[in-house]
């Protein structure tokens, strides 16, 4: 009895034997990824041989939400056939990191092997390495590159770029292990006042409805840069205006140096006033030196006012040649004019003409004519008059000589009944005179009054 058991056992090992499938099973991909939150599958690429009979093989798992393909395939005896398979995730799953799943190989007679598969399931920020090549003053770009570090293509991928350096937002697709490069121009006001240093680039992705950051440092490299201006304009008002500006991103000195003569620093102003002044001989040296953040400027304004020495001059040469004019004059003629009250309440003006001989002249005669609107009052102070032409009114008065240095005064009185007001003018007083058998003829000065109006 016993040995009729043994045999029945043994017979039905040997029937499982015989009709268990015989497959091998060989993964011929590597690196499949899940992204967390998206519905994607991850994709095996299997060889499969079947060392059995003919037969449709079902591939089926309990992980996630399903595989593909979903119907049999048949794969003849002694045939290798390329099977793809695709696995689905749950979008709820809190699994992550590699995990290892079981799958199962199903023959027609329900017979069926069991296989396991490695996953690598990853939030969406540790999909991507980033990185950028280092930037300093003087750059005009700088590139930076997004790396898929996974078996897995992302399509129509947002990545928002943002760094104290740039910010923008580039729209693209990424293939399995794709690196893509950007070339970014920069704008040097965006980082003008930054300092030398490690600075963080931030890229934000976003892809159907998840999204991820990873960051990473881009390195401003230390390097001094101080540009100099200079504008001078003007000519009797010279003006120097010297800026410095610290185009580098440290911490730079900025040093300014102006020379100046004992002449020209009696009319130089400075601002702001410098902080170190040397003498060396004749000349005069005056310093700045100014500390400069990245981005900052120093500015000095030097100014020569020419206008007070050249006047100076002017005058000077002016008083010359009036000299000489008037050391070459025979006869000088001034005249001038003030108020008189007069007891009727009539506007009186007394007249005052200076003669002085500067050299020996004879036959001297002086003209003196009326403005209109004037009536004479008959008193004179001086020389009188030799005539008075009361048509024309004009007074002459002579004289047979005059010795050098010689003065004579002449003065008179004039009224008006007429009310006058704002400037009221004198013509010039003539003269004609002879020297050395030579006649000649002078004139004075023209003689003012302002009159006012008299308030009530």
């Amino acid at each position: 009895m016993k040995k009729v058991f043994l045999i029945l056992i043994l017979g039905i090992f040997l029937l499982q034997s015989v009709f268990a499938i015989d497959l091998n099973v060989e993964k011929i991909s590597d690196g499949e990824s899940i992204v967390l939150g998206l519905e994607s599958p991850a994709i095996f690429t299997l060889n499969v041989t079947n060392n059995g009979p003919n037969d449709k093989f079902l591939f089926y798992t309990f992980f996630g939400m399903g595989i593909e393909p979903s119907e049999a395939i048949e794969i003849k005896s002694g045939e290798s056939k390329i099977v793809e398979l695709k696995v689905f995730p749950r979008l709820d799953s809190t699994l992550s990191g590699h995990v290892i799943f079981p799958y199962f190989i199903q023959g027609k007679d329900r017979s069926e092997i069991e296989k396991s598969l490695i996953v690598n399931m990853v939030p969406l920020k540790d999909a991507f390495e980033i990185g950028a090549n280092s930037i300093d003053p003087e750059s005009n770009s700088v590139n930076i590159y997004v790396h898929n570090k996974l078996n897995f293509e992302f399509e129509n991928l947002v990545a928002t770029f943002d760094s104290p350096f740039f910010n923008f937002e580039r729209k693209f697709n990424l293939k399995s292990y794709e690196r893509k490069n950007f070339e970014v121009t920069l704008e040097r006001s965006e980082f003008a006042k930054l300092m030398a240093g490690f600075y963080t680039l931030k890229i934000d992705f976003a892809i159907k409805n998840i999204s991820g950051s990873v960051e990473e440092t881009i390195d401003f490299v230390e390097k001094d840069i101080v540009k100099n201006e200079e504008n001078q304009f003007g000519i009797i008002i010279s003006t120097d205006i010297i800026k410095k500006t610290n185009d580098g991103n440290t911490i730079n000195s900025a040093q300014i140096t102006v020379k100046k003569n004992i002449l020209s620093r009696m009319f130089t102003s400075f601002s702001p006033q410098p902080m170190v002044v040397k003498r060396e001989g004749f000349g005069i040296t005056y310093f700045w030196d100014e500390k400069l953040n990245p981005g900052e400027s120093f500015e000095v304004k030097v100014q020569t006012n020419w206008l007070l020495p050249f006047l100076i001059i002017i005058l000077i040469i002016a008083t010359v040649i009036f000299a000489r004019k008037y050391s070459k004059t025979d006869l000088v003629l001034r005249k001038r004019i003030s108020f008189v009250n007069a007891k009727g309440g009539e506007f009186a003006l007394k007249v005052m003409i200076s003669v002085e001989a500067r050299r020996f002249v004879e036959k001297v005669k002086i003209f003196d004519r009326l403005p209109p609107l004037v009536k004479i009052y008959e008193k004179f102070g001086g020389d009188l008059p030799k005539r008075f032409n009361r048509t024309k009114k004009v007074f002459e008065w002579e004289f047979d000589s005059l010795q050098p240095g010689e003065r004579r005064f002449l003065s008179y009185v004039i009224y008006s009944k007429v009310g006058i007001l704002g400037k009221f003018a004198l013509p010039e007083t003539f003269a004609t005179l002879q020297r050395e058998g030579k006649i000649k003829e002078v004139s004075s000065n023209k003689a003012y009054f302002l009159s006012e109006q008299k308030k009530e």
